[in-house]
Formats: C-alpha cells, structure tokens, sequence
C-alpha cells in the first residue's frame, strides 16, 4: 500500500512538471534570464558563471575555458528539465560546495529560463 501511495505521489509530480513544460514561454524565458541572470552569465562568454549556450543536455562543469569549482567539475549531473529546475531552487542541494548562490523561487519562471536555455541549445 506504501509504495502504491508513492507511486501515485511521484506520477502527480512528474505530471504536474510535465504540464509546466508543455506551457512554459521561451520568450518570457529570455526575458528572466537577461534580467536575473545575466549579471553573472551569458550565452556565448564566461563571465562569472560559465557560458549557457548549449548548457542543455551538457554534462555540469564542461563548458570550455571555465574555472568551475571541484564539486561541480566531479559532479555527474547532466543539465535538463528535472535538474535544472531543482538547480536553479536550490543549487547547493543538487551540488554541495557548489559557488553559485542564486535562486529562482517562481516554479513558472524556472521553467520558462529552461524552456529559454533548451532553445538556446538547440532542443
């Protein structure tokens, strides 16, 4: 019965990330990631953050030319939907000792950012 009511749990979860997905705005996207987070970050030039063009579907801490810390440079965690939205809520819970302090607290603007990078990407 536990693991039925788990189950459930984590479908509602997964279906409720899937509808944010379906609806999300690339272009309201680009607009929250100039004005949030294009203080530190671009898409073509490392800044303080790595550049994020093509950041969707890369492997965390191997974008060229970049000094990333060693948490993330030994991390496995590869960047999409799921794990970008749980980075930008909380990034030093997905990777502990992490350097980037910023977070995105709206569930809707998260995922138009990552509707915004997936597009910048290319997927």
């Amino acid at each position: 019965m536990r693991r039925l009511a788990l189950a459930l749990a984590a479908s509602l979860v997964l279906a409720a990330a899937s509808d944010r997905a379906a609806a999300a705005d690339a272009q309201r996207g680009q607009e929250l990631y100039e004005s949030r987070c294009g203080g530190c970050h671009s898409l073509d030039a490392n800044r303080v953050g790595p550049a994020h063009r093509g950041v969707y579907g890369r492997k965390a801490g191997s974008a060229p030319n970049f000094a990333y810390s060693t948490a993330v440079k030994n991390s496995t965690v590869v960047w999409e939907d799921r794990t970008l939205d749980a980075w930008l809520t909380n990034p030093q819970a997905v990777i502990p000792g992490q350097r980037m302090n910023f977070r995105v607290a709206l569930p809707e603007d998260r995922t138009d950012i990552i509707a915004y990078l997936r597009q910048q990407s290319g997927k």
